[in-house]
């Protein structure tokens, strides 16, 4: 049982640094600075300078509040 979880735990890792270099290619920000609730349509959004869309679509979809979900997109730093 615990090879098996090593196995998994390895996989996960090599993916996790084929992401990290995907994204480093594609220049977007480090996905860790940002929080896990933002989808890629808030983030393609933020990207394009639709800072408004973002922040609505990122309300939509997730209930927050303006504030909130403003210091989040403004999180993002697209």
């Amino acid at each position: 049982m615990t090879w098996q979880m090593d196995d998994i735990n390895g996989r996960i890792a090599r993916l996790e640094r084929k992401i990290d270099l995907i994204l480093e290619h594609l220049g977007i920000a480090d996905l860790d600075d940002a929080p896990s609730i933002v989808s890629l349509r808030v983030r393609h959004l933020a990207i394009e300078g639709n800072k408004i869309g973002a922040i609505k679509a990122l309300r939509e979809e997730t209930g927050m509040g303006l504030k909130e979900a403003k210091d989040t997109v403004d999180a993002l730093g697209y």
